[in-house]
């Protein structure tokens, strides 16, 4: 994978988009830039990369995108990188443009994709963006922080009408697998009850029974928040209406949370991150990870990334529910 003259890096964004993946690759191409490094875009992920679709980056290419949402070099999910012949092809493609390493910004199917290339003699730096925080090397990944505030954002608003109808609100909220962003959803607006995927104790007739004990108790309104995937959430709030008499409403955020210009804190930690994962191939680090860890970043080995596993701390959860007496 060497070259002669300039180095040369490649930038893709892959899997979902999130906010503040924008952010990052303004930090890789200019960060490298600053040394000399040549910087190839790859449009839509690995499937752009198996394609070629590719080409080089200047300083006016990432102008002015340090506040967009989604990503200037789109994404896609790649079923053929699932393949082994996937890996191969776009491993092929670094190895044709004499890539000295390839900068990958994306969630935990991403990175696995990244390791495959990084067995096939890729030098690979990821950078976590995920809404969902669902990588368990890192403590922060780009565009949580923005999805959480675009969900208060809107449990803001439907608490106004919740309260004033005296309606239960179920409110439906991205993750798939992880309860991340509906467990800070339901901290910060107060719920009553979180259904998430970590905790499948808490089953629809648990939450039929809590709004009508609320009831009783002289809660005039109840705010419910679910992972999506768990429950029929419309189908539930319906149950809740026809068995108890309470005036229900179901909310399903879906994509608007994965959309919008990113907050404060992902512009940062993006631009740091991206800016890190250029220090990090400039120092010689070959197929690491960009993270955070005790709020600071770090890295480590892409291989030993993937096989971390975080046990579910139930101490949030409980803390919510004490709240919400």
């Amino acid at each position: 994978m060497k070259s002669e003259g300039r180095k040369k890096i490649g930038i893709l964004t892959s899997g979902g988009d999130a906010p503040g993946m924008n952010a990052a690759i303004r930090a890789v191409v200019r960060t490298a830039m600053a040394h000399d490094i040549q910087v190839f875009g790859i449009k839509r992920g690995y499937e752009g990369l198996i394609a070629a679709d590719i080409r080089e980056m200047s300083a006016k290419d990432v102008s002015d995108i340090i506040y967009r949402g989604g990503t200037i070099l789109r994404t896609a999910r790649c079923e053929e990188m699932m393949t082994e012949e996937g890996p191969a092809k776009a491993a092929q493609v670094c190895k044709i443009l004499a890539l000295n390493a390839l900068v990958v910004i994306g969630g935990d199917g991403s990175l696995a994709g990244a390791a495959k290339l990084a067995k096939h003699g890729v030098n690979v730096i990821g950078i976590p963006a995920s809404i969902d925080l669902d990588l368990n090397c890192s403590e922060y990944t780009i565009g949580f922080d923005t999805a959480i505030n675009t969900g208060m954002d809107a449990i803001n608003k439907i608490r106004d009408t919740s309260s004033s109808h005296e309606r239960c609100s179920l409110v439906e909220v991205m993750g798939r697998d992880c309860g991340q962003i509906a467990l800070w959803c339901a901290m910060a607006g107060g719920a009553e009850e979180v259904m998430i995927p970590e905790h499948r104790e808490i089953d629809a007739n648990m939450v039929k029974r809590l709004v009508v004990e609320n009831r009783g108790k002289g809660k005039r309104h109840n705010l419910i928040l679910i992972a999506d995937g768990l429950v029929n959430t419309e189908q539930l709030s319906r149950d809740i209406e026809r068995l108890t008499g309470i005036e229900s409403r179901s909310t399903i955020l879906g994509h608007l949370q994965r959309g919008g210009a990113p907050t404060a804190a992902d512009r940062m930690h993006a631009s740091m991150m991206g800016h890190r994962a250029v220090e990090l191939f400039v120092e010689g680090g070959e197929n690491r990870v960009v993270i955070m860890k005790n709020n600071k970043y770090d890295d480590m080995d892409i291989f030993e990334a993937l096989t971390i596993e975080k046990p579910y701390d139930h101490r949030l959860y409980e803390i919510i529910k004490i709240l919400s007496i």
